[in-house]
């Protein structure tokens, strides 16, 4: 078991015409040892890319070395916090070019971090990229090839892959603790009703902002405040909240249940009850079948907050479990997880069957405090760099929960069943579908 658990029965820019990356590494990265430290470039540092900088800067082996961002006061505010002493670029290009980089993390808008990873990856540099990984499935398994090619390192940040509550669970359930399991079932609840991201009209773009190359790949359009920096993630081109929040709890699924891909989705939604400018549903929910004939069940709430998995509770529970984000039902019993805790609930024979309780009730509590989980996530990274082992949620991984992602969204916008070829990466009963995998990048923006 691991240690400290107890177990009782209860913005960026890029400016020049030569945007394409046909970038090549400048030799072969540099060899570190056990004590060398890790010289990271941070692309990136607003909102998620500040808490990456946190998360990083709690381990004594890495540097921060350069930053970049978009959006000049932001730039200038993250460098602040190292008292100016990292490099600042205006061009991710130019501080992916520094041959004196290990590593670059990656925290732009989702967009982004397919050029960019790619980009890292042909010029030698080891890659933490936030998740979702891609907007597009096409883009996904890029990366992936680019890490392969060019023998990178390359984390992706779903960072519950870094716990140690979800490890020990995940290793219960490999062990048949919860016996079949047959339904996985996580939610993403926010009341945003009546207003959401508000309602804005185009304007002109802050000074300080690079608008153009904030958009970079995607179509030319006017500013919009409630666009960036932060509430892209309701806008379908530039990310989506299937994407921000579902791909946790699909990596989390595919890992505890030791599932690859799904074999098919049906997803139904539609902006229901919020009045604002959002390209993304208000309500939505998505069930996936598994070969194995597993479901997996993710809701998008964001018309109502209250919780949507019940919380086990026990008379003699001390403290009560927190309201669990995850829920795994199997044919001996279902697993509530939520940050430092999971429990077992035994199941009960239910009609012609025997009522006696099919298993022991577990309740596993990390007394540690489990840790920053972006601290831990960082930690995997930063070893990886240097022992070239793979990180605990690699590339590949990351790809295919990103990829259940796009499923959903694109089982939305074709109103149709999917069934899903997980080889070939391709829909197998909709041609309408196989258009929705990729996209035409604006120009110069190419995929290297």
């Amino acid at each position: 078991m691991p240690q400290n658990t107890r177990i009782t029965r209860r913005m960026f820019t890029a400016t020049g015409a030569a945007a394409t990356f046909g970038l090549t590494a400048a030799g072969a990265s540099r060899v570190l040892g056990a004590n060398d430290r890790v010289r990271c470039g941070f692309i990136g540092v607003a909102n998620r890319g500040g808490q990456l900088l946190s998360g990083f800067s709690q381990h004594a082996d890495m540097e921060v070395a350069a930053l970049c961002d978009v959006h000049k006061p932001t730039l200038a505010k993250a460098a602040g916090r190292f008292d100016g002493k990292p490099a600042v670029y205006a061009d991710f290009r130019r501080l992916i070019d520094r041959p004196d980089l290990d590593a670059v993390v990656i925290a732009t808008p989702d967009h982004w971090h397919a050029l960019q990873t790619v980009a890292a990856c042909n010029a030698g540099k080891d890659v933490y990229v936030e998740k979702p990984l891609s907007v597009t499935v096409v883009e996904g398994r890029r990366m992936v090839e680019a890490a392969r090619r060019n023998k990178r390192v390359v984390q992706v940040g779903t960072h519950r892959r870094s716990s140690r509550v979800y490890a020990q669970l995940a290793e219960m359930i490999a062990a048949d603790k919860l016996g079949k399991i047959t339904v996985s079932r996580a939610y993403r609840l926010s009341n945003m009703f009546p207003s959401g991201i508000g309602r804005q009209q185009p304007a002109d773009p802050p000074a300080d902002l690079d608008w153009d190359m904030w958009l970079g790949p995607r179509p030319e359009r006017p500013y919009q405040a409630n666009i960036a920096p932060y509430k892209f993630r309701w806008w379908q081109l530039y990310s989506s909240q299937m994407g921000n929040w579902g791909v946790h709890y699909f990596d989390a699924i595919r890992w505890l249940t030791g599932e690859v891909a799904p074999a098919s989705v049906c997803a139904m939604g539609g902006r229901f009850a919020v009045d604002d400018d959002r390209t993304v549903p208000d309500t939505a929910e998505a069930t996936f079948q598994f070969a194995t004939g597993r479901l997996a069940v993710f809701g998008q709430y964001e018309a109502s907050g209250n919780p949507a998995i019940p919380r086990p509770t026990a008379p003699d529970e001390d403290p009560p479990m927190p309201q669990p984000e995850l829920e795994l039902r199997g044919t001996l019993g279902t697993a509530y997880i939520s940050g430092t805790t999971f429990k077992i609930v035994p199941e009960r024979g239910g009609q012609f069957q025997d009522r006696a309780p099919r298993t022991e009730p577990v309740k596993v509590v990390d007394t540690g405090g489990n840790g920053n989980l972006t601290t831990m996530h960082a930690r995997n990274f930063l070893d990886c760099v240097k022992s070239r082992k793979k990180p605990t949620a690699d590339v590949e991984e990351g790809h295919r929960s990103t990829t259940m992602c796009h499923l959903a969204n694109i089982s939305l916008a074709t109103k149709s069943r999917l069934e899903w070829d997980a080889k070939t990466e391709r829909f197998i009963n909709n041609d309408a579908a196989n258009e929705l995998l990729h996209y035409e990048y604006r120009k110069p923006w190419k995929l290297g």
